[in-house]
């Protein structure tokens, strides 16, 4: 059925509700018609391209593919909560998987340096601590996400928008290969199909789905990964958000998220409270920073820097000291790792 043009999930399900799969072809042209479905989708019912699906079947009986119906006992009982489950899904690497707990973490596609860092770290705490995490192998903070897990080999799944014979975007065959080893990839769409605009908000329902809990590290006010947070809510996950500062745009999503209710996050261990029931004994508290090892002159600048992007003509008119100067001193804390350097001439501290 899903092969059948003009037959959506939504279609499936609805035609399941009457037919056993094995009857809604041979079903007849009245009863179809009595559904509701035009005489164009009838038509299509009753004349399949076989070879598509035989195409299918080809790619499920390749090694570590899969492909889950609703009746099926591994078909993840998260995802059936929601509204619209796919009536299939995909998945290529360990499918035993999606029946896990899974945690999933969005966010932006043009992070800041910082959060990309902040993902990574959530992730790998996460991940360590024995929670699946879930994205969408997007740029930004999904390939951090699913990256931080992969670091201190945990598992993770990636829900693709395309067949999963293609990866989106191309740069991330790499990682699509080291996401096979370590967890799954995941698509209601079914092989050969590529990239399109509405296939990604279908795809962050199941995202949401497959969670008991999202995190949003970043985004922006317009930002899809909200749409993902409201698909959560609306799904009744838990949903938490990394807050930042005021003049960060790309802060704004998760704080009118924590406005209208997500659980603020500043570490891990937020998220374990909330959740409640797993493996806190890999939780690993980050490092006080010494500062004993830099003069008076390069404390005193550290602490001008913040923890988002800080230009050098600020750091100038705030410290009284020349360009030379606090670029030299710059140069010493990038060096001993107190801070990183972002677009645009700016640092940040770490």
């Amino acid at each position: 059925m899903l092969r059948v043009p003009g037959v959506g999930g939504q279609a499936i399900l609805r035609l399941l509700d009457h037919f056993e799969p094995a009857q809604v072809f041979a079903a007849s042209r009245a009863s179809l018609l009595a559904l509701g479905f035009s005489e164009a989708i009838v038509d299509a019912l009753q004349n399949p391209d076989w070879t598509l699906v035989d195409q299918d079947l080809e790619w499920i009986s390749q090694p570590d593919n899969y492909a889950l119906t609703l009746n099926d006992a591994g078909y993840p009982a998260q995802l059936k909560e929601i509204s619209n489950p796919p009536p299939i899904l995909f998945v290529k690497g360990n499918v035993d998987l999606l029946v896990e707990p899974q945690i999933a973490m969005v966010g932006s596609r043009n992070p800041s340096p910082m959060g990309i860092k902040t993902a990574v770290e959530f992730a790998q705490t996460l991940a360590a601590a024995g929670l699946t995490i879930t994205s969408g192998m997007a740029l930004g903070i999904d390939a951090a996400s699913h990256q931080g897990a992969i670091n201190v080999n945990g598992r993770t799944i990636a829900v693709a928008g395309t067949g999963l014979d293609r990866v989106y975007p191309a740069r991330h065959r790499q990682l699509a290969t080291q996401i096979v080893e370590r967890g799954a990839l995941v698509s209601e769409f079914p092989p050969g199909t590529s990239a399109k605009a509405n296939h990604f908000p279908r795809r962050n329902r199941i995202i949401s789905g497959l969670c008991v809990g999202l995190l949003v590290v970043e985004a922006a006010q317009q930002s899809g990964s909200l749409i993902t947070a409201r698909l959560a809510l609306e799904q009744n996950r838990e949903v938490f958000a990394i807050p930042g500062s005021i003049h960060n745009p790309l802060a704004r999503g998760c704080n009118a998220l924590i406005r209208q209710g997500a659980k603020l996050v500043e570490t891990a261990q937020d998220i374990f409270e909330e959740l409640g029931q797993y493996n806190q004994s890999h939780i690993v508290s980050a490092p006080e920073i010494s500062q004993m090892s830099l003069d008076l002159e390069q404390q005193n600048l550290l602490k001008l820097i913040a923890y988002n992007p800080t230009t050098v003509d600020t750091l100038v008119q705030e410290s009284g000291w020349s360009v030379e100067m606090v670029s030299s001193m710059l140069l010493v804390l990038e060096l001993q790792g107190y801070i990183a350097a972002a677009a645009g001439g700016s640092y940040f501290r770490i």
